[in-house]
């Protein structure tokens, strides 16, 4: 984007949302030019901190892997005959899992890379139905989310993009963040906030819930834009996507708009 919009630093203040947590203070304000590296740097380490998710933690998460993998240790078992085999194909098993984890997520980065979130300015802030924030914090950018017009009948905007610096969670920037989308959602007139996430954590769904979001959906996936896919691929990469709906009027959210 040539030209955005030039606040001054007392209205940036003023849009911005506080978050008090203790004696720290979450500002969160519209995205600008010199945010790119620091928001690039936390997109990219809360991407890659998916990797040991897919590959190990969210394993138990997948009985029809497990089941799979199983299966495969006694067909080689009882065509080799080997016991070792007992013991090596687990620990194959797992660097698949981890190897192709990592080259899925490394994909869909540089997919994101190459689309909005190389572009932010062009992709989110030209628009009026979309925009992305930063969280503040000490002076310092620790978190961002973006909201985008679905353009789908009913009036929906998405949530996307939420990512906080692992050094700052639990200071209360996720729910800074999540109420300024919701916020947006109520300036703008839209009936309901949606979001997909394939977090693990259950920290991450909390704070989806906390903020009023309720799961629709979870759906296997094990396609990720941006990857290039092969069998090896598809059997050792799949996660959950959990699909969560806001309905704006329902749940009462104002504007906290001012001046």
């Amino acid at each position: 984007m040539e030209e955005i919009t030039q606040k001054t630093d007392a209205q940036k203040q003023d849009n911005g949302r506080k978050e008090q947590k203790g004696f720290q203070v979450v500002v969160v304000r519209e995205f600008e030019l010199a945010d790119k590296a620091e928001i690039h740097r936390i997109f990219s380490e809360g991407l890659m901190e998916r990797v040991v998710d897919a590959a190990f933690r969210g394993l138990r998460y997948h009985p029809e892997s497990l089941l799979l993998y199983t299966a495969l240790t006694v067909v080689c078992f009882v065509s080799t005959m080997c016991w070792w085999v007992i013991g090596l194909l687990p620990a194959l098993v797992l660097c698949g899992r981890y190897f192709y984890s990592r080259r899925a997520i490394l994909d869909y980065l540089e997919h994101a890379m190459s689309g909005d979130m190389g572009n932010m300015e062009g992709f989110y802030m030209k628009s009026p139905a979309s925009c992305l924030w930063v969280a503040v914090l000490e002076g310092k950018v620790v978190g961002l989310v973006a909201a985008v017009d679905q353009k789908q009948p009913g009036g929906a905007v998405t949530l996307q993009r939420m990512s906080v610096d692992w050094r700052c969670r639990r200071c209360g920037v996720g729910v800074a963040l999540g109420r300024k989308v919701l916020e947006f959602a109520v300036t703008h007139g839209y009936s309901r906030v949606a979001l997909g996430t394939t977090a693990y954590s259950p920290a991450v769904h909390k704070l989806y819930l906390r903020l009023g979001f309720r799961c629709v959906g979870v759906t296997i996936e094990n396609v990720t834009p941006g990857a290039n896919w092969s069998v090896l691929e598809q059997i050792f990469y799949r996660v959950r996507q959990h699909q969560y709906i806001l309905d704006v009027q329902n749940n009462g959210i104002t504007s906290n708009k001012q001046n």
